[in-house]
């Protein structure tokens, strides 16, 4: 018993140690705590003032800043109203200037308007004094010549009429004949600044296109199993294809442009796919012939756009594509209408009339010589009645129709046409000559000049534009050249057909030799 209950008082003094362990360790916690949250207040404290000062600051700039802008905006305001009024002093001063220059100028004009009324009435006085004598001198002379005023004034009128009108006569055949030499010189001028500021470049074509091939190989492909593959592309085509000798070269004949053309891209195509038979020649033709026919639309789209004309219909527009592909003696058809066109333009300005429809005139003046159906009509009759069908203008058709003097010209544009496609189908080297008709040209020039007596040689020179004549110095003088030369014109003016004008050059040389021995 003894023992249990020294136990349970052991017990109970080791629960009392533990409460009271507890017991202190709590009041030791909760003072730390304690003074831990009165730490982070005081650092919350010194924080929050730190913020505070800082925040006062930055207001305080803010303020600075605002009331910094604030002063400069009221300093410009005030610099502003301050040049205001100044302006307003210096309109104000100014029209005191006016006005006082005003009151002066009305007091001159006052004296002036007295000065002149006083000068007015001394001048009344004195017209008086002259009428009086006028007429005292009037009576004296009908009395010594016996006629009266009205009878004498009558043969006055009739002499000076006479006088007048010989002399107007005389004066107006001066005036007429000066007219004929400037207007002759003027339309010369005119003509070579139009020649002058418009330069095209021609292209002789021919009615043979060369296509190249890689190697000779080829063709053996191109003709194909028993020459089907050729006879096949030329009845697709419209175009006889030369195979023969030469080297590379494949030659397309026909006299159709558009044609050779389907041709060449055609069997390029053909070529460069490798597939060559019947059927697919037949395919590539027929897609060649659209490809080319939306470039014709293309290039007549285009060239209007270059031209500035604007408003053609579009069949109008296709037959200006076309031309790419036709000639006319050699001379491709686009490039002549293109100049045709130019050089209407520059004409038409000069001479003071519409531009725009004498460019337009000129770029349709030969669609006449491309059409689908080619009826048998000249070409410019064609193109005039073509021109309107598609609502051309009326003196846009008269100018297609008459430039080859086939319906009488009705405006100005129409001889302007006409001029200036005659100029640009005579420029040297414009149209094609066939070789045996420019060489005989040019042996007719040669023996022309032979023909006179104390010529020794002639060279006709510049493809037949000038003929250089050498004389005998012995048999033919000065002035006796200057007389051949101009009989030789004459006679090539008269007996020859050419392209422009013929320059005739006589030369005449006097050589004095002597030998020192």
């Amino acid at each position: 018993m003894d023992l249990i209950v020294a136990l349970i008082i052991i017990v109970v003094a080791l629960i009392a140690g533990l409460v009271v362990g507890f017991v202190l360790a709590n009041s030791k916690l909760n003072a730390s705590a304690k003074a831990q949250k009165d730490n982070l207040v005081k650092e919350a404290e010194v924080k929050a003032e730190a913020t505070k000062q800082e925040k006062i600051l930055q207001a305080k700039e803010k303020f600075l800043q605002l009331k910094s802008e604030h002063d400069k905006l009221v300093q410009e305001k005030n610099n502003e109203v301050a040049k205001a009024e100044q302006r307003i002093k210096q309109k104000d001063t100014d029209l005191s200037k006016k006005l006082e220059d005003t009151q002066r100028k009305q007091h001159e004009a006052d004296t002036l308007k007295q000065n002149l009324g006083h000068q007015l009435e001394i001048l009344n006085k004195k017209q008086e004094e002259v009428d009086k004598s006028y007429k005292r001198h009037v009576d004296q002379l009908q009395v010594i010549s016996g006629l009266s005023a009205e009878e004498a004034k009558a043969q006055l009128i009739e002499t000076v009429k006479a006088e007048a009108k010989t002399e107007a006569m005389a004066y107006i055949k001066d005036i007429i004949d000066e007219a004929k030499l400037s207007a002759n010189k003027e339309a010369k001028k005119v003509v070579i600044q139009t020649i002058q500021r418009v330069a095209t470049e021609h292209a002789i074509e021919n009615s043979v296109s060369v296509f190249n091939i890689e190697n000779d190989e080829m063709k053996g492909r191109i003709i194909g199993r028993e020459g089907r593959n050729i006879r096949a592309f030329e009845a697709a085509t419209g175009v006889e294809v030369i195979v023969d000798d030469t080297p590379e070269a494949i030659i397309f004949s026909c006299f159709d442009p558009v044609r050779r053309e389907i041709a060449r891209l055609a069997l390029h195509q053909l070529v460069t796919d490798g597939r060559i038979h019947p059927a697919r020649i037949e395919e590539v033709v027929e897609k060649t012939k659209k490809q080319l026919e939306e470039e014709i639309i293309e290039t007549g789209k285009r060239t209007c756009i270059d031209l500035g004309v604007h408003g053609l219909h579009p069949e109008l527009i296709r037959m200006v594509g076309r031309m790419k592909y036709r000639s006319s003696y050699g001379q491709n058809l686009l490039q002549h209408s293109r100049e045709v066109a130019n050089l209407c333009a520059i004409m038409a300005a000069e001479l003071g009339l519409n531009v725009k429809v004498a460019k337009r005139a000129g770029l349709l003046h030969d669609i006449g010589k491309v059409p689908d159906d080619e009826p048998e009509l000249p070409h410019a009759i064609l193109g005039m009645k073509l021109a309107e069908k598609y609502k051309e203008k009326p003196e846009v058709c008269n100018a297609i129709g008459a430039h080859h003097d086939e319906v009488e010209m009705t405006t100005m544009i129409a001889p302007i046409i006409q001029v200036c496609d005659a100029i640009s189908g005579a420029r040297p080297g414009a149209r094609r000559e066939i070789a045996e008709q420019y060489i005989k040209r040019l042996k007719d020039l040669e023996s022309l000049a032979l023909s006179y007596s104390g010529v020794e040689k002639t060279y006709a020179i510049q493809a037949g534009r000038e003929l250089r004549v050498i004389v005998a110095s012995e048999k033919i003088s000065d002035q006796e050249s200057e007389k051949l030369a101009f009989d030789i014109s004459q006679r090539i003016q008269t007996e020859m057909t050419y392209p422009g004008q013929v320059k005739v050059t006589v030369i005449r040389e006097t050589r004095a030799t002597s030998y020192a021995k």
